[in-house]
């Protein structure tokens, strides 16, 4: 316990899924958190669990394609705690087009969220970090799918790529600015959330039998929760991965490895 006394983290999306589960870990490890999505009625919903089990914790009504609201949301943040140690960029979105099927609004939609999102959170967090004389982290959700394709989703691995490769560029960027900011990818696999729970839904099945298939093909025998990604989350917003930047963290059941 304890292993986040003293910061202030941003996490995105952090109104369900992975988010979710990141925002009150991150609350139990002592971090006051800034509950951020774009659904104010979900994020508030977080934040009443978290003070409900003594965490320290605000909402931030946050569109993650949006500067404004990303600046907004930095200066809300400084504003109630006085400094931002922490970014979870876990806010993103999925399309199941393939190349020759997706549309230019489609492609626009997802990488304005997934990759242009990333870019304004490590932009402005930059700002506000490198000034605050802490050791600070930013942690961007990538995918399995931004290390290698998949037919079926060509926008989603178009925008994860560029995320993991965006994560090495900020680290080299921090390192060589002699900024005492660490940036790291984490790329889960399937994980069960409402998300993969509604791509179920439009393959006209239930989630236990979507997810009893697809866990039957990873090497570990089934799907992750979104805990399995907050964990890895939580080690590096830590000072115990001091030494870790401009990394990709795999967090799959094995998916990858085959």
């Amino acid at each position: 316990m304890a292993r986040l006394n003293g910061k202030v983290a941003i996490v995105t999306g952090a109104g369900q899924g992975i988010g979710r589960a990141t925002a009150s870990l991150f609350a139990r490890e002592d971090a006051q958190v800034v509950v951020a999505d774009i659904d104010r009625g979900a994020a508030n919903s977080v934040a009443e669990q978290i003070r409900g089990e003594g965490g320290n914790c605000m909402v931030a009504r946050l569109d993650v394609r949006d500067e404004d609201e990303w600046q907004r949301a930095i200066q809300e943040t400084i504003g109630a705690y006085g400094k931002l140690n922490i970014l979870v960029n876990n806010a993103g979105i999925t399309l199941y087009h393939d190349v020759e099927d997706t549309t230019i609004d489609e492609w626009n939609r997802v990488m304005t969220t997934n990759a242009t999102g990333v870019f304004l959170g490590m932009k402005h967090a930059f700002a506000a970090m490198k000034i605050n004389g802490e050791d600070c982290s930013i942690v961007n959700h990538s995918s399995v799918a931004g290390q290698v394709g998949e037919a079926a989703i060509f926008a989603y691995c178009a925008s994860k790529g560029a995320v993991t490769i965006m994560t090495k560029s900020a680290a080299l960027a921090a390192g060589e600015k002699s900024y005492r900011i660490r940036v790291n990818s984490v790329h889960p696999g399937y994980i069960r959330t409402p998300m993969t729970e509604r791509e179920a839904a439009d393959l006209h099945l239930t989630p236990e039998e979507y997810f009893a298939t697809i866990g039957a093909q990873h090497p570990i025998g089934f799907v992750g929760e979104p805990e399995d990604v907050a964990y890895v989350d939580l080690f590096l917003a830590s000072d115990e991965a001091r030494w870790i930047t401009g990394a990709e963290f795999t967090v799959d059941g094995g998916w990858t490895a085959k």
